[in-house]
Parts: structure tokens; C-alpha cells; sequence
């Protein structure tokens, strides 16, 4: 039976994590597994991974065949380093103390590395938050140097009064019409009553 040291995929959609395991090669991406190793989530920066590297390191020795990204895992985390090792203290060209004071020696070093980057992220991150503060600060100054534009409904009342204005003359001119007009009407009648008009009707018989 052939082994992969594989990924299996877990987490929703957009947003996976997967699982580092120890899988018959013949069995589905996301099927049956022989040993779970480690994980991995890329969602996180620097990326997270947890890995058993001794169980690693024995099925590697067992002959088990890692795929191309869970080989970049396993170097990363020193696996691919320590099963060298064991190949030289195999092979008698190391003893198991060298082989232990290189394999630590090794992860000192990754640790400075990783923590370096670590570092100079979150200093990245400091950097573009403050930026991002001072250019609110320039837009909201711009705003408050910049003066307050006249209202239009300021304008409009201003406008409406002037037009209104003739309406109201002409309005108050045709009342004057008018009650010109009531008082000649009230003169003529009062002119000639009706009393009077049937008097001179009778002299004139």
C-alpha cells in the first residue's frame, strides 16, 4: 500500500483550513485517513501550522510520499530536516547528540525568522493605521476650512418675495376698482328713488 503525506480539506467556503494526514494514496482528497499529522490555516498571517513532526519523520522512514505543498509544510517545519538526520545517523556519519544539536540549532534559527516577520507585519500594519489617520485628518480639516455654502431655500423665499410682490399690488388695485364701482352704483340709485319716479309719472298725466 502507498502513502501520502497529504492535505484534507475542512472549513467553509472561502475561508478553508486543512488537516496535514497521513492518507492511502487510492483513497479521495477528503476521505478516509490513516494518521492526522498536523493543520494548516492559510487564513492567518504569517500562515499557522501545527505539525507532529516525529510522526512525520516515521512515515517518511516508512516511505510515505508527501505532495508538493505538504513537502514545502514539512520543510518548513523541519521534518524533511530531522528525516535527513536520521538518514546520516543511519548511515553512521552523525550521532543522535549532533544530529539533536543541529536539528535545534536549526529551529533557533526559524524561530528568529519567523518572529522577524511577525514583527514586521505588524509594524507594516501600524504604519498604513496611522497613515490612513492623518489623511482623515487632512480631509477633515479641508471640510472645516472651506466655508458654508448659502442655503437654497434662502434664496428661493428671497425670490418668491420679489415675484409676489406685483400680485399684491394688482390684487389691491382691481379691490379699489371695485369698490369705486359700488360707490357710483350707490350714488345713481340714490339719485333717483322709486318714489320720486312715480310722481313725476303722475304730473305728467
Amino acid at each position: 500500500m502507498s502513502v501520502k503525506i497529504r492535505l484534507q480539506r475542512h472549513g467553509k467556503k472561502g475561508k478553508p483550513f486543512y488537516w496535514i494526514v497521513a492518507a492511502d494514496a487510492r483513497s479521495k482528497r477528503d476521505g478516509r485517513y490513516l494518521e492526522k499529522l498536523g493543520i494548516y490555516n492559510p487564513n492567518t498571517n504569517p500562515a499557522t501550522i501545527e505539525l507532529d513532526v516525529n510522526g512525520a519523520v516515521t512515515w517518511l522512514q516508512n516511505g510515505a510520499q508527501p505532495t508538493d505543498t505538504a513537502r514545502a509544510i514539512l520543510s518548513y517545519k523541519g521534518a524533511m530536516l530531522k528525516n535527513h538526520l536520521a538518514g546520516g545517523i543511519k548511515k553512521g556519519a552523525l550521532t543522535e547528540e549532533q544530529a539533536e544539536k543541529k536539528f535545534e540549532a536549526w529551529l533557533k534559527d526559524k524561530e528568529a525568522q519567523v518572529g522577524a516577520k511577525a514583527d514586521s507585519l505588524a509594524k507594516a500594519k501600524a504604519e498604513a493605521k496611522q497613515k490612513a489617520l492623518e489623511a482623515e485628518k487632512a480631509v477633515n480639516e479641508a471640510r472645516t476650512a472651506i466655508p458654508p455654502p448659502v442655503p437654497e431655500e434662502v434664496e428661493e423665499t428671497e425670490a418668491s418675495a420679489t415675484e409676489e410682490a406685483p400680485d399684491e399690488v394688482v390684487e389691491e388695485t382691481a379691490e379699489e376698482v371695485v369698490e369705486a364701482e359700488k360707490s357710483d352704483v350707490k350714488e345713481e340709485v340714490t339719485e333717483k328713488t322709486p318714489t320720486e319716479e312715480v310722481k313725476a309719472s303722475n304730473e305728467e298725466e
